[in-house]
């Protein structure tokens, strides 16, 4: 059971519960829908929705697949465990807008004249390297695998406190995973990304109820920080130059790592074009303001209206400041009710996008890559399909019986996503990079990210062993292209091999 305060249960009615329960089921008609709209029985049309998304759904799909259960959930947690210094998840998802302009544009172009589908066709094609695609597809499917694990947690436990413990975690994370992955099967990319449109809707108004309803409950934000500082200074106080270190990290770990997420790479091929996308990041740059600057609040006034939580039970700060909510007033009840719908929206849409690339990148950079190469399109439809399931059944008994913290997920999932970046970052535009360089600089970024991680050192000065990686993940590169002196980039390959590399990129830059 959740509560509020140690005391107040968070219960909902059976007009909430029909009202949540109906908004679930509409994702499972929206996915029929979506199913009746497709075009054709093939991997473009699936996994990209035929790339004909336009300004409204490309912002609002990238919207509810960056904002997830981490910020209603994990994020929140954090900023009741350490105060003000988290104030940095504001500046990272900043951050992140600007990864993606770095590379975005150009990959788009790129893209569509060469018809990608996963990142891994993008790998592919500029390094011409097997075993780096391999690695690379292999990095981004466990990112993605934490990623989904997290976001399965965060479901059983908006169920937990939204059924006053009536439904246990387990049973919600079983039954919302099996509504995500029927509606993701029958429409592919249309049907998330439509979903994503309502959920982002949903998201948006939940965010803006929270701004509302919360910061009462500390006695306003000016009193809370107040208090806070009587009683526990460190939370309001100047960061240390290890904090300092820290922030700069996680600027990098995010504003880097989010910006290569397979589902957000994804989601720039689905646009219908490269102003589409411009138009949609222009957009998506105000966003941590309405979202992640909301959850910090929360977590701050939750320090001085829920004092004494600690360990996991951090994460449950949202969840017990609605029980307050609700014991409130009846008006009270009912946007706890858009909250908990905005919780569940931005869990759903985060672990349906992830889901449908671990799907795409299996079947298009494994299967067909290397098992079956002359396999029909339908066929691996169908197989990409099958694989969603699979993949949904071992993350739900993993998701099951984990007990590490949402935002500790988030971070290990980082740690080796973020030496995918030098493919992109460096690759789009140095045409003189050659595949066994960002090879071996993967393969050593890898090693000492986990290799500290697994020793106990996750942080080296303040710095994400992850962001320690890939400091020597992008020297070896740079080292490796100086020592070979040779291009290793497509214009200077054989015509069939996918010419038009150097055209392409001239296109991109006028």
């Amino acid at each position: 059971m959740i509560t509020g305060a140690g005391e107040t249960p968070l219960a909902f009615g059976p007009g909430a519960m029909a009202v949540v329960t109906l908004y679930l089921l509409s994702m499972v008609g929206i996915g029929w829908l979506a199913r009746k709209r497709r075009q054709s029985d093939n991997l473009d049309d699936f996994y990209l929705a035929g790339r004909s998304m336009g300004f409204g759904v490309l912002f609002l799909t990238l919207y509810a697949t960056q904002y997830s259960g981490n910020t209603l959930f994990g994020y929140t947690g954090t900023a009741y465990r350490i105060g003000f210094q988290w104030t940095v998840s504001i500046l990272f998802m900043f951050s992140i807008i600007v990864g993606y302009l770095l590379f975005a544009p150009r990959l788009v172009v790129l893209s569509r004249k060469l018809s990608f589908i996963t990142p891994g066709d993008y790998i592919s094609n500029r390094f011409r390297s097997p075993v780096l695609t391999l690695l690379s597809t292999i990095v981004m499917i466990y990112a993605l695998a934490n990623y989904t694990l997290a976001q399965l947690k965060a479901m059983g436990a908006a169920v937990e406190g939204l059924t006053d413990g009536a439904v246990s975690s387990a049973h919600g994370i079983v039954a919302l995973a099996i509504i995500m992955v029927v509606y993701e099967t029958l429409g592919g990319m249309r049907s998330v990304a439509w979903t994503d449109v309502i959920q982002g809707v949903v998201l948006l108004t939940g965010f803006g109820v929270l701004l509302f309803i919360v910061p009462p409950l500390g006695g306003g934000l000016s009193a809370a920080v107040e208090q806070i500082g009587r009683i526990d200074p460190t939370k309001v106080g100047a960061p240390s130059l290890e904090v300092c270190n820290t922030w700069i990290s996680y600027i990098l770990l995010l504003g880097c790592g989010a910006a290569i997420y397979p589902q957000a790479i994804q989601r720039l091929y689905a646009g219908r074009s490269v102003r589409v996308l411009k138009r949609s990041l222009m957009v998506m740059a105000f966003m941590p303001l309405t979202t992640t600057l909301i959850a910090l609040v929360c977590g701050v006034v939750g320090i001085v209206a829920l004092p004494d939580l600690g360990g996991a039970s951090t994460d449950q700060v949202l969840p017990r400041l609605c029980a307050l909510i609700m014991s409130g007033s009846t008006a009270g009840y009912w946007l706890v009710v858009v909250v908990f719908a905005a919780a569940l929206a931005a869990l759903m849409s985060t672990a349906d996008s992830a889901l449908l690339s671990m799907s795409s990148m299996f079947t298009r950079d494994i299967y067909h890559a290397h098992l079956r190469p002359h396999s029909s399109e339908a066929e691996l439809t169908r197989v990409g399909k099958i694989s969603s399931w699979i993949v949904v059944a071992i993350l739900v008994v993993i998701a099951v019986g984990t007990d590490k913290s949402l935002i500790r997920l988030l971070e290990l999932k980082f740690e080796v996503l973020i030496q995918i970046v030098p493919c992109f970052f460096l690759g789009l535009y140095w045409k003189r990079l050659p595949a066994g360089a960002v090879l071996m600089g993967m393969i050593a970024g890898l090693v000492t990210a986990l290799g500290l991680t697994w020793t106990g050192h996750a942080r080296v000065a303040g710095f994400h062993a992850g962001v320690v990686g890939l400091a020597v993940n992008f020297a070896l590169c740079c080292l490796g292209a100086a020592s070979s002196g040779r291009s290793d980039s497509i214009a200077e390959r054989p015509p069939s091999s996918g010419a038009g590399w150097s055209a392409l990129s001239a296109q991109v830059g006028e």
